[in-house]
């Protein structure tokens, strides 16, 4: 039992890495890894998951509040699309097939794969122009690149675009079960030209927000294991803590080539299930 609570916990280590790093919380290594190496119930993964990302965030959050590097004022604006979309997708989850919104979801992933390794050399969007929206909530912010070792400010565009685009990732994870930092990464990115690092920041603040809501259902439901969820907490907060410091020290572009083969594999499998 101690050496299973032990290797659980290394695990959850380097997820917390990964999570903080690329703006997508540890759910993408803990799920599998709780189910196929240490035979826990969907259930109870998914649970352990959903509270893992609150300690990704958490631990990410500090370091990357402390550099500027998250929007707190981008991510409090997606995050009405997402709750709404999250609403909506229970709502629909009846009446929609979802073998066309896994293909659906997943072209729209391989097209945000596509843009994203056309600029994977770029550090910074270039000549983004700010829409009135975005200055009238002022989106724009700035911080400190460590590597560089200069001040970035940056203009925020298409703000509407990319809260809808927040809503129909809001749909995508009621509806399909997945995680929406993909999403959230590729609208900041691709659609509202943030620098990447500020993306995956932001996107880091705002799976903690998502995550909390859906921690309280599974905390009622009993489906939270403290045996199991204890270690995968710690080790995703330590590695939450570590994978924040790390990513400041990244190029734009190093992030981003790690980021491409998760929405790749991700886009692939989405359209995979779509057809089979």
């Amino acid at each position: 039992m101690l050496t299973t609570t032990l290797e659980i916990f290394v695990i959850s280590i380097g997820a917390g890495v990964f999570g903080a790093i690329l703006g997508l919380g540890g759910g993408l290594i803990i799920v599998p890894v709780l189910t196929l190496v240490f035979g826990e119930p969907m259930r109870t993964a998914v649970a352990t998951s959903t509270v893992s990302i609150i300690a990704t965030s958490t631990g990410a959050a500090v370091a990357f509040l402390q550099d500027h590097l998250s929007n707190t004022r981008v991510a409090m604006w997606l995050e009405m699309g997402t709750a709404t979309g999250a609403l909506s997708g229970a709502l629909l989850a009846g009446y929609l097939d979802q073998r066309f919104l896994f293909i659906l979801f997943g072209l729209l992933l391989a097209y945000s794969a596509y843009n994203m390794f056309r600029a994977r050399r770029a550090e910074f969007p270039e000549e983004v122009v700010p829409d009135r929206l975005s200055l009238k909530l002022k989106l724009a912010g700035s911080y400190t690149d460590r590597l560089l070792g200069r001040r970035v400010d940056y203009q925020v565009t298409r703000t509407i675009p990319g809260l809808i685009i927040m809503y129909f990732s809001g749909i995508a994870a009621g509806l399909l079960g997945i995680g929406a930092g993909l999403f959230k990464v590729a609208a900041m990115d691709q659609v509202m030209k943030m620098p990447f690092k500020a993306s995956t920041a932001t996107s880091n603040f705002m799976i903690g927000v998502t995550a909390a809501s859906g921690a309280v259902v599974y905390f009622a439901r009993g489906d939270v294991k403290p045996l199991v969820t204890g270690p995968v907490v710690l080790g995703v907060l330590l590695g939450a803590v570590l994978g924040a410091r790390l990513m400041v020290r990244l190029k734009s572009s190093t992030i981003r080539k790690f980021f491409l083969p998760i929405i790749i594999y991700t886009a692939i499998e989405m359209i995979y299930r779509g057809l089979k």
